[in-house]
């Protein structure tokens, strides 16, 4: 039988290690240690690095180079086996949940892709994304020079269900998150809680359904400056002026035509500068805040 997890060893997994072991060998790491890190042998290691593993097809691989690099981003920073092992896992199950991978999965076994879709319909439940939200929510809090980046509006952080219908299917910070005395200060994360970065994260799931979470930050020539650093692609917008349901629409309509990072709000009479940062889940969202903060020097 070929299960998903049949086809994620045999077609995924031989082409994501190698190009992990490619980009941390180019971060500075031996055989021997790229080997002892992703428990394979240093013959193997070699064989990844002298290019001989069979590639996925083209759009696959784009999906596993953009995993590979997460990763190995993650453990040149000092990540833990153990955090290198769920991030991964995480982003490919995200890849069977929003259908993705289901037509791969299905012409390499047989098995139609409805069925595909229905073994992984039943995660990320309200229990997972409120989970999730708490580990996030959590990492943020231990980000030295985070409350700087917090706006006179204060942030939030927003999670939603796949395919989303509503405000209920988004689950964000009740109040927001402000500061006091140096600590971030955040009420436990609810449904419902949010309407505004609800909104946003509804009609992106139209554009980019893979785009589940969304922060708002402080916007200043020193942030702009650490998102360049940091190698985040931004776009640019203005909502001053605007009606709320205007604004979500303006913030949201750089991904019609390609995917960001983030996107500056420049604001306008009466509205504050922000800049709002999307992910794939609230944590991806607070490591690209981190990467933020180590670009401006505040976090090593």
């Amino acid at each position: 039988m070929r299960t998903p997890g049949v086809y994620i060893a045999e077609e995924l997994m031989p082409y994501l290690r190698a190009k992990v072991a490619e980009g941390l060998y180019r971060g500075g790491f031996t055989q021997a240690r790229i080997a002892d890190y992703l428990g394979i042998t240093q013959a193997m290691v070699s064989k990844y690095l002298a290019g001989r593993y069979r590639k996925p097809p083209r759009e696959v691989a784009g999906r596993l180079d953009s995993i590979a690099n997460e990763v190995v981003r993650l453990i040149l920073f000092g990540g833990r086996n153990e955090d290198a092992v769920v991030l991964a896992t995480r982003r490919l199950f995200n890849l069977f949940e929003n259908g993705f991978l289901c037509r791969f999965y299905s012409e390499y076994s047989g098995v139609s892709e409805e069925t595909c879709r229905s073994l992984f319909s039943g995660r990320g439940g309200r229990g997972e994304i409120l989970d999730e939200m708490n580990r996030a929510i959590s990492r943020l809090s231990s980000l030295k020079g985070f409350p700087d980046l917090i706006p006179e509006v204060r942030s939030n952080l927003a999670y939603s269900l796949l395919s989303p219908s509503g405000k209920e299917d988004v689950v964000a910070v009740p109040g927001r998150i402000t500061s006091a005395k140096g600590r971030i200060f955040a009420l436990p994360p609810e449904f419902g809680a949010s309407s505004f970065t609800a909104g946003i994260l509804l009609r992106l799931s139209k554009l980019n359904p893979e785009l589940r979470s969304v922060m708002n930050i402080r916007y200043g020539p020193d942030v702009e400056e650490a998102l360049k650093c940091a190698g985040l692609s931004f776009a640019r917008v203005k909502t001053g002026g605007l009606s709320e349901e205007e604004a979500i629409g303006e913030i949201v309509r750089p991904f019609e035509g390609g995917t960001y990072d983030a996107v500056i709000d420049e604001g306008g009479h009466g509205v504050e500068p922000l800049v709002y940062i999307f992910g794939r889940d609230p944590l991806e969202v607070v490591e690209k805040v981190e990467g933020i903060l180590k670009a401006m020097g505040v976090v090593e």
